[in-house]
Parts: C-alpha cells; structure tokens; sequence
C-alpha cells in the first residue's frame, strides 16, 4: 500500500467538523454527502503506491521559475470548472431537479484533495485545497462560470492569510468539457473547434494571468468521458449540444489520429501563446484519452473514483509535453510516476523543448529510379496452361488482394509528420497490388507482373476505400482482423464474376495475395478467445475455400503474419519522433507489455503459432486438389528485424507518419520479397526480410520458369508432403503409444557407414569421394535442404515440426559439429554400438537444444553390415550370439538413460543384394578392390559352402532382432519403445533394359547406397513407422513410387506394440533343446594328425569323462517316480550322446557332425550303456585318481579302442561337493588338497596317448548361497547334507572364507594349461577351459532366476542347462588360451555355437593359441582373470546360488542328501 501523509484524515476531520469555506457540504436527495465523498477517496488513495524520494525532487531554494517548478515549490492546490455539472439549460428544465450544487464540489474537491496530499509528499506545509463554488445562473454559458470561479478563486487565495498570494507558487487546475464530439472531427473542423475554445478560455485564462503571480495552471480536457459518462463532466463551453458533422471516417484508426490531431492542436496553440512566454505563469495542456472504449453495460465509469483521475492527472504533469502518451485506464491501478534527478520539475512547454509537428510539412521524398527487369523470357506460354504447377508470369492476366489497412496502403504516400494524412489509404501504392505508375517510379507486385503482361487487370490506382472507383480487386478493409476475410472473400469472387471489368472469369489466370493477423496480434490481450491460434487458422480457412470452391485458374499467396515483436523497438526508441498515442492504441497488445514479461513471451509464442498455422492448412494439401488452383505460403515475413539509421536507430522512414503502416519504401520492400518468395521453391523460400539491402527482382529461371508451388517445388531428390493434420497433441504426451509426428522435437542415429552417409553425393566414377560422409543427406538423420529437394526422415518431421534439432548437415565425421546426432561411425560393428550410444546420451545432456528429460525423441539404429564383411575373418567373434549380446547391450543402454524414445531398429543390407550390384556390374565396380570394401560378403564362390553360411549368419542375425524386439525387453516403461522397421528385409532391385543393375541407386563403390536410394529408404521408413506392427511392409522397391503417408484421424500415432493392438506371435513350444549346425569348415586333417596342437574336431574319435553328479546328469529329465532323481548319462553335457545334435545339444553330438563314428559316449540312464563317462555322483577331487584309473583300463580294454592312433577327448569337471564340505575338514578340503588329486589323476591319463584333456573350473557356488523365489525359495544351506553353506550367512567370516576357498579353487587349476609337464609331449595337452568362472545365473523375463535350466531338485542341471554348458565348453575349446570367454551366457539361441574357421581349425592349445613367449612361461599369474561380477543388471552367482531344494515329501526331505 502507498504511503499516506498522517495529515491528511485530521484535514478532513476539520474540513467535515467546520464546514467552512468553499467546502461546506451541501446534501441532497439520493447522493452521498461530502463527508460519504471524502472518505470514498481517502479508501481509493490508499490502494494507490506512492514511492517517490522527496529528497530526490526538492530544492532548498525556491523555484524562480514557473519552468524550474518543482513539487516541493507547490504551496497550493486549487481547481476551477466542476467536474460534473447539471443538465444543460437548453436540454432540462432546471427547476426539475433540485441540484443544490454540491455534486460537482464533491467531485472537484476529490481530485484537488488527492493532488494536494501528493505534493504533500514533497512539501509538508502544503495549504488546504480549494474548488472553487461559482455562482451559475441558468443563462450563462460555461465559459462564463469558469470567468466568475476564477475571480471567486482568486478573491479566496488573496484572503487566506496562510497564503502569500505573491511569493507562493500555485498549481491551478481548470476543468472544463466539450458540449458535442466535434472535437474529434479531422482536417479543418478540428482547428476550427479548438480555436473557438480557445477562444472561450481566453477570459479566464487572461484574468489568471494578469491576477495570480506564481501559477502553473493545468488546461485538463475532460472532453472525452462526455461520450462515455452518464454524468456531464466538466464544465462546458457551450451552453447547449451543437451539431456535428464529421467524416463518416469512423474506424478505429480515425479515432486515434483524431484524439492525436486534437491534442496536438491544443499543445501547438498553448505553446505558441502568450501564456507560456513568462517566467512566473505558464499554462500546460492535460489530455484524458481513453485507452478502450468503455462499455455502456459495466457502469465502471471512471469519475465515479476521483483518485484514480487525479493520479492520471498526476502523471501526465510527470512526462513532456509533447510526450503525453499514456492514455486514460479508468480502472487500472498504477504507481504514481516520480520526478527524476534529471528532469525534478513539473513539464512546461519551454523545459520539453517542446517542438510543433507540423510546422512546416516536409516535402515527399522524391521517388528514385524503380530496377529495370532485364529477364530473357518475358513472354506468356505457347499456349494458355490448364496447370497452376506450369504457369509462367506472363500467362497472369486479373490481380487481387485481400488484407487489412497494410494492403489499403494507409499512409503509404504522405508526406514525413503529416500524421492525419494517414488516413488516406493510397492503394495505387499497395505492395501487392498497387498500379500507379510503372515500375520505374513504383515498385509493387503489378507493376512488376505489367513487366510481363501489360494487360493485367484489377489493379488499384490512386486512393480511396475498398469501394472507390479505383480500388477494383483491392479488397482488403482497414483495420481488419481475420474473421474479416470471409466477407472479403466473397466480395471478391462477385466482383471477379462481375463482367465490369471484362474479366474472363473462367478462362484468365488470376494471382490472389492475402495478408492478415497484425491487428489479431495487437488485440489478442482484449479477446484470447476470439484471437486464438485456431480461430486464426480457421477463419482464413473459410476464406480460402471460398476462393477454392468458386475461382477457377487462380494462384493465391498467403503470406505469413510478421513478425510484429519488432515494432516494440521503434515505439521504445524516444529519440524517433512517432505519435506513441497513436501506436500504443492501435497496438496495444504488442506495445504495453513489460520486457521479458510472461506474457510478451506468450505473445510472441502467438506470433509463431499463427504463422504454424497457416503453414499447417496449406500444406495439408486442403487445395491442391485440382489442377488449377493452388495456394502457396509465402514467408518472407517470418522473420523482420527493424530498419536502422546510420546513428543505430530506429528508421522511421520505412514506415508511415504514425510509426504503424508501411511507407512508400516498405511496399517497394515487400513487393520485391513477395515476387522473389514466388519463384522461390518451396522449402527454398526466403523467410527473413531485410529492409534496407538493395531491392533485387529475380527472374524466372529460364529452365524452369513456373512460379513455384508445392508440387512443382520438388526437385532432383525431394518429395511432397500432403497430410492435412499436422497438429501436435493438445497437451506433450507422457506416453510413447500416444506420440504424433509433430510432438517429435529430437531425431538421432547409431550405426555403420550407411547411416553416416558414406559416398551418398559422390559423383559416378569418383571412388575416394566414398570416404566422405555425406551426413546431411542420410536417409534417417540428414537434414540438408528441405523436403522438396532432399528426402530424409528429419526433412519430413521437420513438416509437422519446424522446430525438429538433432539432424545431421553438409559433410563430416561423428566428432564434428555437423554431425550432431548422428553418431554413425563408418566401418562399426555391434561391439562398437555400446559406445556410440554412450556418446550420443552424452550430447544429448549437454546440449542447449536438447530438453534432455522433456523432449520427445526417434533414435534410429541399423548395424550389422561391417560384421558380415568380416564374419570370415572371425566367426565366432562375428557370431549371430555375439551380434545379439552387443546389440541387446546397446539397447538396454538406451532404455536405461535416455527418457521419452522411440527407436527405430533397421535391418541391414541383404549380403545377396549387395552381392548382386558389385558382381553384377564388373565394369564400373572396383572388382579389384572387393577384398578390402567387404571380403567376407564380395569374394566367395557362388553356390560355396561360405556363402551359405555367411547367408545362414544373415538371416540369424535378423532373428536376433526380431527376438530382442519380441522379448518385450524394452516394454517394460510408458516413454520408450523400441520397434522393429522391416523395410530392408526385402529388397527388390531395380535392374536396366539389358538386365544389369541400375547403379544410379548406388555410390561408385557399389555397396554404399546413393541419395537416390536413401530417399527411398527414408520413404520406406517413415511409412513403417506409420504402419501398425504385423502390417509393417517389409519389403523395399527401389523403383517404385512410394508415398509419403499420413496420419489419420483415426490413426494419428507413430506406431507401437501397444497402440498397433498387436500381440507378438505366440512362439512355439521349444520341443528340445538341440542346436542348429552352421559349420562348414568340418572336414578331417589329410592325414591322422600327430600333434594335439593341429587337432580338428573331425579328428576326434574317442569322447570321455570325469566327475560328479553333474556329469551323471542326475535330473536332466524329471522323474516320473518318487524315488531319487535318475542319472540321465545320455544327456550329459560333455559326454552324452543320446539323439542328435538337432534334438540335444551336447559334446558329442557336436562332435557327431564332424565325425559320426565316433566312440565313448554315454546313452539311456542304465550303466551298461555309461560308455566312457566315468563319473560318480557324490564324488570328491579325492576321487579323481581312481576315475582315472578306471577310465584308462576302460580304454585300454576297449576293442572299439585303437589307443596308439585314435584321438581322445576327456573332460573332467570336479569340486562341487569339496566346498559343499570344505568346513567339515578345511585341511582335507583344501585348495592344496584339492590341486593334488586332480594333477594326480591327470598323471594317470598322461599315460594315454593322443590325448585332449577339458579341465573345466569349478563353479562359484560360495558367492551367493541363495535361490531366486518360486518353488527353490530355500537356501542351500538348508540342505541336509551340505553343512558349510547352512552354517554359513551371508557376509559372514564363514561365507568370505567360502568364497576364498572358491576362488582358490579355480585359481589352482587354472595353472594346468601351462604345467610344463603336460607340454612335453607333442600328443598330449591339458586345457583349463574357464566358462564356469563368473557364473552368471541365468534370469527370466521378470528378472527372476530361470529355474528351467535346473532339476527338479534345483540342485542339477535340467536337459536345458546341460546344453548350455556343452555350447559353453565347446566355444571354449575354439578360443585362444588367455582370451577365452569366462563366464556363461544361459541364454536361449539355437545358433550359439561357434564354428573352426579356415585361419583357426584346430581346438586351441596353449601353444597354437600363439601367445606371447612371456606370458606363456609365466602362465596365470600373469594373465588377468575376472573377479566376480554383476552384469548388466543381473545377479552374479553361482549355480548353486539356485541351487535350493525342492518342497518335497518331508520325510523325503530328512533322508535326502546333496552331492555332485
């Protein structure tokens, strides 16, 4: 709340108690009395601020100057003229109402009360306040009384003994009204008017000036309240109404310049008289203008609260005359404005260096030379076009227009400060369909079309309204918004037809301009309902189909709404002379707002949706439904930025007189930007005007000389985009299943050369340009050009949002800056996705343009055609297994860090097809250079074991995708979603007349797409990311003209799991657990090799093994007894032989396919049918020897056996039940212990001779103890029989020591690969095969342990986890020594195992491992191996970390013992 003088209730206390002087209240019938009065406007000056310094504003010496006048000089307040008065004489009989005159003091003495206490503020001795009583008789005029209260005044001042009448100085206000509205009558009845009331001031005004010394007296004009108040306001000059004849001018323009021209009528005759020419006495003007016209019905008359009219008045004292801008708010509270250190005084006339306007009209500028159009085609076509997309300029024979007062042309010809001239709309100046004169003198969109064609009509000449003679086709009305334009519309389309003009309505080509939205910006604030986005868009809707249903053969411009933001820039810079009344009342919406408010930043938001808008209605190809007629948006005004002087001001000479409408320059400006944008291609257009460079007019291109629409505009590459509905959702959704097109703020990109654009714009022939990536060009993250001309996802996104970052442009690698997004690496593979994807998170985050957490984002991902290049090279580091892990672990990364995704997962490039091209073309592809571009996919033989296999590995690699995508993985959270878009799968090449390829699809390497083909892929995936999941195309014709499609009503979303209503097909019941066979390198060495390091699985002819239950496979199957788990040996994992390997996966059945007579595996469960697996459930390391024993005299014995010449494979996997009893006996169970039985049963089969020992290490059973939930929800400790993990919790010293012990364990045997005793012998190896090191439990869909890999006891493997652990140990037998995987992947894939390559066929040895001398030598001391790990999200464990008993029968579960 304001600061209120403590003196100010006990005045008026005093002044109600003594009702003495000229303010004794009268009261009469109906009416509050003074005291009512007085009290209302002490609660008003309360609401009101009033934090003004005093001490910034005073003096301690009086003012000698009425110009030096400073607050603190002010002695006394006083006022003359009633702010209300009783009816006129002439209109009411007065002796019908029994005014006792009290009214208007009541009033007067309101506002001089409030004025005194504010000078209060700055001079504690101000006297009381004053209004003077008057002494009115029925036949005097208004003038008169104000004559009889000024001497009433003045008699009072001379009388009051606390005044020194000729030493104080006095702020007189006198109140006076107009008795009719002719004073806002234009031209020379408006000087007329104020003269003559200058004229009836002078008496007053004089007598003031010769009696009262020391007066600064304010003329307040309270005129305006007349026509809005149902009191009678002021006092008038004229006893009775008189008539008025104004101008049928009744806009809101003529409004404004009239309240301009009136008040600087008065300031141009107060400042120029005699009562401004003295040092003691001056006279200043005060304007009440209102900023909105007032409502009859709201009865929120302004006078009604004195206050509030005399802080107005206060505040126009506060600026410059000349100056006084700020029109009256009636109901606004404001601040009470200050002096200022530097202007502390009250504004004169002198101390504003106050300047008549227009005392001398400048001259118009003269009009400089037009540009001359030197265009080599200036004539019509051969033949009149049926076409709008083939119209040349010359074929445009009728012009129109549509608009607001910028196409009326309103000021466009007056001459610089002769503000009411600009009235006149001068429409043969219009930009964009003005005639007068030619081109050389007036630059306008007919002038430069009469270039063409002479004969153009419907042009507008001279001035006038829309219903002048010359106005013709200009129908745009001043002062119009867009609900306007459907009547211009109309008005329009009946004058065409109208055969006045001798227009052919059917036949002439007709090119219609509409410009609108200024005035629905400037009055947005007043109405958002009716100025909204929609109803913008919707009106000009109306408007177009008007023209669209009824005008044949017609090119419309609709030209985008300005940027308007950039008139605040003008109308801020004081140092320009403009009529800010004016402005700010036309403008208000624009122009009032604070810097960085809120709602400027909405306003300016507006601004762009209204341009959106018109952007979204045409191209939604609403009118490019017949063949002669389009519309075509043409935004050269997107973007404006203010013209600027040679100071760095403000250029009002672009503009006209009132600072608003454009001057005769602006059209020149906006005409030759019109015309230019008309040729322009769409997506090519200029959307920033610059005023102030040189006017340029092109000219056609003379191999295209069509003006430019939307299906023309698509050139070489591009393509046309005809959705209708390109809306983003009401409100940002949260889900990924509710996402549009237009709701997309952000595109990125993963993968391999193709995604970077490598060779997409190399020329034919020009093999090293294929190194260049072509980023801006790549089919899902370019973002070069537009989509007219060139064709990528980012380019038709940026169609439903212009505001889409993350694209890619020009050229460059991933670390530019051009790059941005598309962290595609050329030459990457899946191993290398993780990282990019890494990067890619991380520029994200650190980003300006990206709201990392809010915006929505498509992440497209394609790789796997640099692995296939060079599978051969390395088929198990190239495996499908491989490709999925890598993959899988890329997208878990997306799904964990990145918010609000939808990624697209893109097949690669068939091997076939790219086969297919490079071969098929030997002339102009590198034949030569095919075993460096990509070996593996270029250089087999046809119909070859290889290319089968590499065509095996291809299609394994596409079902690892879908079975990712499928697994529901990245399902799991409401904004991510990652879809397959199977475009790629089927490609169907285009192939030329002689039946070779057509390599214009492909760049000079012929294995890297052209942007021929990449616009076709990005066709082909923007319609799959519309298609709903199980009717997505997946197949991909390089020739055929695909769509761009669009959303539907129905169908508005990109497309998911969720919201295609798909479910995943059912997948089969696994039946077993067998493996597929994609081996082709499966043949026997030439001869019986002699040394176990150049042994080939084909050479093995004896399998067998060693070890506990595990190997027994107890429980493999479940039982159908209730008897102990049976001994399943046919399906043990490393020596069982039951079935195949299609059926069961296991060593031997591997090892069937290279040789099928091999011998020594187990089958059934009976022991008659062991064979040579050896192994004993319950059985210790301690038991080790004696298996061996046995096993060698098997061997020996064995007639099936030649000893001396066939090759043994033996597996021994021992040590689970040595830790189940470690703590029973910690000296017998340990590590040492334990070392020493193994090495000694592997001395007794080193008696053997051509010998490959497995050596596989213990699993980590002591990391974790417990199972996962469901039915093996108890711990292994619980276990009858396996104390040590029962005694044992979880981060005990008993557990820690277990785990030690674990460790221990495997760390002893990792030395046998490198026991130099075991390497002396050329046919004899041992090979510690590790997978079991980390073990890793194997987790469900629900993230659960995956109890079917285990029995039923979970104790054992199950069938299923005896085939992984064959797949593990046999893809560790194909690994180097030192690089072999250790841990195990228990994850389902029939396509896991790998393959002898032709570089590396033999089972690796310690010695064809090839390892490094040193390393050799010092073995696993100084080879690293991994500790115990989580990964990714999972549980490390040990299996027996599940290995939990079964709720069995309780006296079952008594007797039951665990072993191994």
């Amino acid at each position: 709340m304001g600061l209120l003088p403590h003196g100010f209730l006990l005045r008026l206390l005093l002044l109600l108690l003594l009702g003495q002087g000229t303010t004794q209240a009268h009261a009469f019938p109906g009416e509050n009395t003074l005291e009512e009065q007085l009290r209302l406007e002490v609660r008003a000056f309360q609401n009101f601020q009033f934090l003004c310094n005093p001490k910034k504003s005073g003096s301690s010496m009086p003012s000698k100057s009425v110009h030096s006048l400073r607050p603190s000089d002010i002695k006394f307040v006083a006022a003359i003229g009633d702010v209300e008065t009783r009816p006129d004489s002439g209109t009411a009989n007065a002796e019908k109402h029994p005014w006792t005159g009290t009214r208007p003091r009541q009033a007067c003495m309101g506002v001089v009360t409030v004025l005194s206490d504010i000078v209060r503020h700055f001079n504690p001795s101000v006297l009381r306040p004053v209004c003077a009583p008057g002494k009115r008789v029925v036949p005097h005029s208004g003038a008169e009384d104000l004559w009889i209260q000024a001497k009433e005044l003045v008699k009072s001042m001379q009388e009051n003994q606390q005044l020194d009448f000729q030493n104080d100085w006095k702020l007189i206000n006198v109140f006076f009204t107009n008795a009719n509205q002719c004073y806002l009558c234009l031209s020379t009845q408006q000087e007329r008017h104020v003269t003559r009331g200058m004229d009836k001031l002078t008496r007053t005004l004089d007598y003031l000036l010769q009696e009262v010394p020391k007066a600064f007296v304010n003329l307040v004009d309270l005129s305006e309240v007349v026509g809005v108040s149902p009191w009678h306001l002021g006092t008038q000059l004229s006893p009775t109404a008189e008539p008025c004849t104004c101008s049928g001018d009744t806009s809101k323009l003529s409004k404004f310049v009239a309240q301009w021209s009136y008040q600087e009528s008065w300031e141009r005759l107060l400042a120029t008289s005699k009562y401004n020419e003295q040092e003691s006495f001056t006279v200043v003007f005060q304007p009440f203008f209102y900023e909105t016209a007032l409502s009859p019905l709201s009865r929120e008359w302004p006078l009604q609260d004195a206050t509030t009219l005399a802080l107005n008045l206060w505040n126009s004292m506060m600026e410059p005359t000349g100056q006084k801008d700020e029109p009256f708010r009636a109901n606004e509270k404001r601040l009470t404005k200050c002096p200022s250190q530097e202007n502390p005084y009250l504004f004169t006339y002198r101390n504003s260096n106050y300047l008549p306007r227009f005392t001398k009209l400048q001259e118009k500028p003269e009009v400089g030379d037009g540009p001359e159009i030197r265009c080599p085609d200036k004539d019509p076509s051969n033949t009149v076009p049926t076409s709008v997309h083939r119209l040349k300029v010359a074929d445009i024979k009728v012009i129109g227009a549509l608009g607001d007062s910028l196409t009326a042309a309103n000021g466009a010809g007056s001459r610089p400060g002769n503000v009411l001239d600009v009235l006149t709309q001068y429409r043969g100046l219009s930009w964009s369909i003005g005639g007068d004169g030619n081109l050389s003198t007036v630059i306008t969109l007919t002038n430069i079309l009469r270039e063409f064609n002479p004969s153009l009509k419907g042009f507008s000449v001279g001035t006038g309204k829309e219903n002048s003679p010359g106005a013709f086709l200009n129908q745009a009305v001043a002062g119009s918004v867009a609900g306007d334009l459907p009547v211009q519309a109309r008005r329009l389309v009946d004058l065409m037809k109208n055969n006045t003009m001798n227009i052919n309505f059917q036949e002439d080509w007709k090119i219609i301009t509409m410009f609108i939205g200024g005035n629905d910006l400037c009055d947005f604030c007043n109405d958002p309902a009716r100025y909204s986005p929609q109803n913008f868009t919707d009106n000009i809707r109306k408007a177009l189909d008007i023209l669209h249903a009824e005008v044949p053969r017609a090119f419309v411009n609709l030209v985008k709404v300005l940027e308007i933001i950039a008139l605040r820039e003008l109308y801020n810079e004081k140092k320009v002379n403009c009529p800010r009344l004016i402005l700010r009342n036309l403008c208000p919406c624009v122009l009032t707002l604070p810097d960085n408010s809120t709602e400027l930043a909405a306003l300016v938001e507006l601004n762009k949706k209204y341009q959106e808008g018109t952007h979204r209605l045409v191209e939604s190809g609403r009118y490019d439904t017949r063949e002669d007629f389009t519309v075509v948006v043409q935004p050269f005004f997107e973007k404006v930025d203010m013209p600027k002087t040679s100071e760095g001001l403000p250029d009002s000479s672009f503009f006209a007189p009132d600072c608003f409408h454009f001057s005769r320059k602006s059209h020149a400006q906006a005409a030759s930007g019109l015309w230019n944008n008309m040729l322009e291609p769409v997506g090519q257009k200029t959307t920033q005007r610059d005023f102030q460079s040189k006017i340029n007019i092109t000219c056609p291109n003379e191999n295209w000389p069509f003006l430019s629409t939307y299906k023309n505009s698509v050139q070489g590459h591009g393509s046309h985009l005809l959705c209708r509905d390109r809306a983003p959702s009401a409100s940002l959704p949260t889900s990924v299943h509710a996402l549009r097109p237009a709701d997309i703020q952000v595109v990125a990109a993963l993968g391999d050369s193709l995604t970077a654009g490598s060779g997409i714009g190399s020329k034919p022939g020009d093999l090293p340009d294929v190194t260049t990536q072509y980023r801006g060009l790549s089919y899902s993250s370019g973002g070069d050009g537009s989509l007219e001309t060139v064709t990528t996802l980012p380019n038709i996104l940026r169609k439903f949002n212009r505001y889409l970052t993350g694209y890619a442009l020009g050229t460059g690698s991933a670390n530019g800056t051009n790059a941005f997004l598309n962290q595609a690496v050329p030459g990457a593979k899946a191993e290398e996705l993780a990282s990019q994807v890494h990067t890619l998170v991380q520029r994200m985050k650190d980003d300006h343009r990206v709201n990392f957490h809010e915006d929505w984002k498509v992440i497209t991902v394609q790789i796997g055609g640099s692995d296939l290049c060079d599978y051969c090279t390395d088929s198990n580091l190239y495996s499908a297994a491989n490709f999925f892990g890598h993959l899988r672990n890329a997208l878990d990364i997306l799904h964990r860090e990145v918010p609000r995704a939808l990624v697209n997962l893109v097949d690669f490039m068939s091997p076939s097809v790219m086969r297919q091209v490079f071969l098929g073309s030997p002339d102009k592809c590198p034949v030569q250079q095919a075993s460096i571009l990509c070996n593996c996919v270029l250089t087999p033989r046809e119909n070859s074991q290889e290319l089968a296999r590499l065509e095996v590995t291809a299609r394994a690699y596409e079902s690892s995708m879908r079975e990712l995508v499928e697994s529901g993985r990245y399902d799991t959270r409401e904004d991510f979603s990652v879809v397959l878009q199977p475009f790629f799968y089927n490609i169907s090449l285009p192939v030329l007349e002689d039946g070779r390829p057509d390599m214009s699809f492909f760049a000079p390497d012929c294995i890297h797409p052209s942007q021929k083909f990449h616009s076709q892929l990005s066709r082909a995936l923007w319609v799959n990311m519309l298609e709903p999941l199980g009717r997505k195309t997946d197949t991909l014709d390089l020739t055929a003209d695909v769509a761009i499609s669009c959303p539907t009503q129905n169908e508005p979303f990109l497309r998911t799991l969720r919201n295609s209503n798909y479910t995943y097909p059912t997948k089969p019941a696994i039946e077993n657990w067998g493996s597929d066979f994609l081996c082709v390198e499966w043949s026997t060495s030439s001869s019986v090799p002699t040394s176990v390091h150049e042994l080939r699985p084909a050479d093995i002819k004896v399998v067998a093994a060693l070890g506990d239950s595990l190997t027994t496979a107890v429980g493999a199957r479940p039982s159908n007894s209730s008897d102990l788990l049976v001994s399943w040996r046919g399906l043990s994992w490393s020596v069982g032989g039951d079935g195949v390997l299609e059926t069961h996966t296991t060593l031997p059945n591997i090892l069937k396919k290279f040789n099928p007579r091999i011998f020594g595996f187990s089958t059934g469960t009976q022991e008659e049918t062991a064979g040579l697996n050896v192994a004993v459930e319950g059985a210790r390391a301690r038991d080790m020897p004696a298996q061996a024993r046995d096993l060698v005299e098997r061997m020996k014995n064995s007639p099936e056996i030649n000893l001396e010449e066939d090759w043994k494979l033996i597996t021994l996997f021992i040590g689970g039940n040595d830790l189940c009893h470690y703590c029973e006996n910690p000296e017998a169970f340990s590590a040492g212990e334990y070392v020493r039985h193994i090495q000694q049963a592997l001395d007794i089969l080193y008696e053997l001779p051509r010998a490959f020992v497995n050596v596989v290490q213990v699993m980590e059973l002591a990391s974790l103890h417990q199972g996962q939930g469901g039915k093996c929800d108890m711990p292994l400790a619980a276990q009858s029989n396996c104390t040590c993990f029962r005694r044992s919790q979880e981060n005990t010293w008993e557990m820690q020591e277990l785990k030690k012990v674990n460790w221990n364990f495997q760390s002893g045997i990792s030395r046998f690969s490198y026991w130099h005793q075991y390497l002396e012998r050329e046919d004899f190896t041992v090979v510690v095969q590790p997978f079991f090191q980390n073990t890793l439990v194997p987790l469900n869909e629900r993230g659960g342990a995956d109890l079917t890999f285990f029995s039923e006891d979970c104790s054992h493997f199950s069938e299923r986890g005896h085939a992984e652990m064959a797949i593990a140990l046999w893809n560790n037998m194909l690994e180097p020594v030192g690089h072999k995987t250790t841990s195990n992947n228990f994850t389902y894939s029939r396509t896991k195992l790998k393959c002898p390559s032709p570089e590396s066929p033999y089972f690796h040895t310690l010695r064809n491992s090839c390892l490094p001398r040193d390393k050799a030598e010092a073995g696993p001391n100084v080879l690293s191996w991994a500790v115990p790990v989580a990964a990714g999200g999972g549980l490390v464990v040990g299996v027996g970390a599940v290995m939990a008993w079964r709720a069995v029968r309780r006296s079952q579960s008594e007797n039951l013992s665990t072993s191994f």
